[in-house]
């Protein structure tokens, strides 16, 4: 067996290794995004780096497996997901050129919950999460917005703006910007950190709001109709609504 067909094996395998290596490396993505937070605390610290550099080898493995794998090779190094994973190496291996750009970091862990093949295999593998799909993404989605607006507030204020020293003032300004409470200790000075809050506030409404809307609606099921394709359908259907067929959506029976 050749190495690309163990990769591809391991990648896109539906054997008890691949799905166990499916959970480590979203595991892994998401001990990275608490890292990132962690690691603020002790900037130039000599761990820091070390930790980084193992962490920058492991995903250098990573992104040069899925290459490997991949049918389209140009494709998945040149996709914006694959863009950023050339940044995340580069600001781990290199941080002098790439450490202002390490909130891209987190751009891996929605590479990954977007997968196709991890998606099947947490649908299968989690009745919770086929149940309740829709809201969980609508919290990871705000969630990484969060962060990923969080690490943006500390990469370009971090010392420059005495008020931002670390993450978590940078995350104390995003959430009571995010939530218009806005207590005014803490302010992004200029144009540039103006537009930044209110980005802030306009994105994040928005995305509490698609929240909101996901808790309160009645749950539904994923599920393509092979007439009309409509993929969204009453966890009871028994009919689409939109053109009638006779539908046979696999439930728990609950």
């Amino acid at each position: 067996m050749t190495i690309q067909s163990r990769l591809r094996a391991l990648y896109e395998g539906d054997k008890p290794l691949a799905r166990a290596y499916g959970y480590f490396l979203l595991a892994f993505d998401v001990a990275m995004v608490a890292y990132v937070i962690v690691s603020s605390f002790f900037f130039g610290a000599l761990i820091t780096e070390i930790i980084d550099a193992i962490l920058g080898v492991f995903i250098v493995f990573d992104f040069s497996a899925r290459v490997i794998v991949s049918r389209n090779r140009w494709r998945t190094v040149f996709n914006p997901a694959g863009i950023a994973d050339l940044v995340v190496i580069l600001s781990l291996l290199a941080p002098i050129a790439g450490e202002g750009f390490a909130f891209l970091r987190v751009v891996r862990t929605l590479r990954l919950l977007r997968s196709y093949h991890l998606l099947k295999q947490l649908r299968r593998d989690f009745l919770f999460f086929r149940r309740n799909e829709a809201t969980l993404f609508a919290i990871i989605n705000l969630g990484l917005f969060i962060f990923v607006t969080t690490a943006l507030v500390f990469e370009t204020q971090h010392g420059s703006n005495p008020e931002i020293r670390n993450y978590a003032d940078a995350l104390y300004f995003t959430v009571t910007t995010l939530t218009t409470t806005g207590f005014g200790d803490i302010t992004l000075p200029g144009s540039a950190g103006r537009l930044l809050s209110v980005g802030i506030m306009i994105f994040g409404v928005s995305l509490f709001v698609r929240l909101i809307q996901v808790l309160f609606r009645p749950p539904k099921i994923e599920y393509e109709c092979p007439d009309c394709g409509l993929s969204r359908h009453d966890s009871d259907a028994i009919h689409c609504k939109h053109c009638g067929r006779v539908l046979h959506i696999v439930s728990e029976g609950a």
